[in-house]
């Protein structure tokens, strides 16, 4: 196992990427999230292209909405590490 090489991160996504991902896999546009939601679709259009910071309590949000864990939206390429028990 000494020759090994760890993987490495081939696609890095940014919060805005993230949120945009997840509303089109569920079918959403910006102006229905904005419904669902109550943040204007601007403001969603702003967070998805990077413009405007995401802010915890908009995550809190809009994890809501698109049905998952707001730390998906917030560390986006977080990964998991493990440490290896002795």
């Amino acid at each position: 196992m000494k020759d090994y090489q760890k993987s490495k991160k081939r696609v890095d996504v940014s919060v805005g990427e993230s949120i945009r991902i997840l509303r089109e896999l569920q079918e959403l546009s910006q102006n229905r999230l904005a419904e669902l939601t109550g943040i204007p679709q601007s403001t969603i259009s702003a967070i998805e292209n990077d413009r405007i910071n995401l802010g915890v309590e908009r995550a809190k949000i809009l994890a809501r909405a698109l049905k998952c864990h707001p730390a998906v939206l917030v560390f986006p390429g977080w990964e998991i590490q493990h440490e290896n028990a002795a």
